[in-house]
């Protein structure tokens, strides 16, 4: 006894149809319990964004005093090389007088 082919091609249509169904299911659970998870992750870095904030201001300040730190060494070594230039130009110039 022959199955005639088109009876099987449909049988395997509707075996296809229910994975799919079955494949479909299974991936709105996961997705389901992906979205749950992104949701808990991303309340738990809200908690941090006030850390975050202070930790920012704390680096701007410490960075505001070093530039300000370094500006002021490097306007005493300019003062500094600048008097050694023109301590040595009066002393040419009372040479040469």
């Amino acid at each position: 006894m022959q199955v005639p082919l088109d009876i099987f091609i449909k049988c395997e249509l509707v075996v296809v149809i229910i994975l799919l169904m079955i494949l479909i299911i299974k991936l709105i659970v996961t997705t389901n319990k992906v979205n749950d998870l992104l949701d808990d992750v991303s309340q738990k870095v809200k908690s941090f964004d006030k850390v975050f904030e202070i930790v920012d201001v704390v680096n701007d300040k410490v960075a505001m005093i070093g530039d300000a730190t370094v500006g002021l060494m490097s306007g005493v070594v300019k003062k500094f090389f600048k008097n050694k230039k023109k301590s040595k130009n009066e002393s040419e110039e009372d040479e040469d007088e």
